[in-house]
Parts: structure tokens; sequence; C-alpha cells
């Protein structure tokens, strides 16, 4: 049996609720391991799973009974919880329990880690710099930061981003055709990983129809198309480059690459709101996040859908439909 750990995200949000549920639905055939602050899993598990009793996860050690193994990283004082508010301090508990987390991964204790919907808003408050997961990750496992880049898996889609959490001019002003490149490697070998093992990849051009010809820019003839073909060079199977709207429609590719965040993120959400999941690829650590935010305004009324969180699970564990 695969074992994920599984931090709990925004304390304030719905983070601790969707891991506790999706550690009960999941139970008996993926071991999560909850990471985060003791006193939020006991209060969740009460209300949540009461059919698994805490504990402490320690390496090795046989529990007796349907248990929630769980890892104590004390970060947030109980003061700070506050469900639907953003605060410093949450935002400091966040980037603790993925720290934790990740070391969980880089120790061989578990196999893969799922990080529960964050607030970039009560991080940048915590004084931190924050842009998104991959780029925590890079830092976390020591990679640089532009080799670390974001893919989003749905029941529908698969999309890699070159590029993310940036302004668009600054994005586009950072593509290079050895930036498409490493991104593409990247994407391709995390689609294998998820047993897709000829995956074929579909490049979208950084301007409408990838250029026309020039008639639109010349930025794909001097940066997508080297890199198509370097690629090509390299023996994966990649068509483009393409406009996004026509390759999407077609389908006719088992992953795409975006040049940028909303290129990629708009048809994901659109077509699998709140189904997706987020994969940091190029770290070396098998991490994903969800597609869906931390929902400030239902968190603790005991409504959100773990769906996401069981899909990501399931996917990272092997066992995906």
């Amino acid at each position: 049996m695969k074992r994920i750990a599984i931090t709990l995200g925004e304390p304030n949000g719905i983070g601790p609720e969707i891991a506790v549920k999706a550690a009960v639905e999941l139970h008996g055939s993926v071991e999560l391991v909850l990471v985060g602050d003791e006193y939020l899993v006991q209060q969740h598990a009460e209300r949540y799973a009461r059919q698994l009793r805490p504990v402490r996860f320690e390496p090795g050690a046989p529990v007796d009974g349907p248990a929630l193994r769980f890892v104590d990283v004390p970060a947030l004082p109980e003061s700070a919880f506050r469900p639907g508010e953003t605060l410093p301090e949450a935002g400091m508990a966040i980037v603790s329990y993925v720290r934790a987390a990740v070391g969980l991964a880089q120790q061989g204790l578990v196999d893969a880690v799922i990080g529960c919907p964050h607030s970039e808003t009560a991080i940048h408050r915590a004084g931190i710099r924050f842009s998104g997961y991959p780029g925590l990750i890079a830092e976390l496992t020591g990679t640089p930061e532009e080799r670390v880049f974001l893919m989003l898996v749905s029941p529908e889609l698969r999309i890699g981003h070159v590029t993310l959490h940036e302004r668009l001019q600054g994005a586009l002003d950072r593509i290079n055709t050895q930036l498409v490149v490493d991104a593409a490697v990247a994407v391709i070998e995390a689609t294998k990983a998820l047993g897709i093992m000829q995956p074929k990849l579909g490049v979208f051009g950084i301007n409408p129809h990838a250029g026309e010809d020039g008639l639109f820019g010349d930025d794909d003839q001097l940066i997508t198309v080297p890199a198509v073909h370097r690629l090509r060079e390299m023996g994966y199977a990649v068509d483009g480059p393409g406009g996004a709207d026509l390759m999407l429609s077609q389908r006719r590719h088992d992953v795409y690459l975006a040049m940028y965040h909303d290129q990629g993120h708009i048809p994901i959400k659109l077509l699998s709101p709140l189904t997706a999941s987020a994969l940091s690829v190029g770290s070396g650590i098998l991490f994903s996040s969800v597609g869906h935010g931390c929902a400030y305004d239902i968190a603790g009324k005991g409504v959100a859908d773990p769906k996401a969180t069981i899909r990501t699970a399931r996917m990272l564990a092997g066992i995906a439909q």
C-alpha cells in the first residue's frame, strides 16, 4: 500500500476538513499521513473521522485497529485558529507543514506528498516570498526554481506550464527555447510516471495561431519552433507549436504544454473546476496539490467536498481510474 503525506494546507480554510475526510474515504487502499498541528488533527478527526483513532506516525510501528496517522507540526497558535480569516500565523503554518512533509519524502518515509489548498495572501502576510507550490518545492529540494514546473491533471486534460504565477509581460520575457525544452521534458516524464509510457505532447504557441508564420510576431519562430525540433531530436513524440484553441479542440495528444498561467489553467478549470490535481514536476519529489482554493467562505461548516483530494491521492498511488 502506498503511503502519502498530506499537509493540512491553510488551517483556517477547508484544508484540515478535506484531509481528514480523504483519509476516511481511502482507508484500506491508500495510507494517508496527515501533517500539521496535532490539535487540528484531533478536532477534525472527532468531527469527521470518529471511526479512525488519531495516532502519531512512527515508521515501522504497528497500529492496532483503524487509525488516522499524523505527524505533529506545532506551527499555528490555537488563538490563530479562526476559520474564514486570513492571518499571517496561518501563512507560516502552511509553509511549515509542507516543509515537514517534503522532509518525510526525502527520508523515504512516504511515497508522495499532497498539499491541501493554501492561501498565497496568508503566506505573504507572514513575510514569506511565495509564488505557488512549485517554487516552494524547488527551494525545499534544492532544485533551481526555474526547473520546477506545474502540471494540471484532470479527468479530461493534462496541461503543463512553462511559466506560472508572474506578471504576463515578465513571463513572456523569460520564455526561451531551453526553458520550453526543460518544461516539456519534466511534463513528459511526469506523464510517464502516471502510466502513459509513450505520451504524445502538444506544444502551444506563444502567440495566437503560434504566430501564423510571423504574421502575429516571430516569438514562436525564434523560441517554440526550435524547442519542438530539439525535443524531437531527443526522441520525444511532440507536435507543434500550434494554437492552443485548435490543439484543444482536436484533442489528439496525451498532454499539452502551455506557455503561461491562463493559457493552461482556463481550460482545466472550465472542464474540471473541482477535480483537477496540480503536480509540481521536475524536483524529484512526487508532489501535488489540488486545483481549487482554500474556500474561506465555507471553512468550518462541514460541507467541503474532498473529491479532488481523493482523486489526487489515488492518482499518486497509481490506482486512479
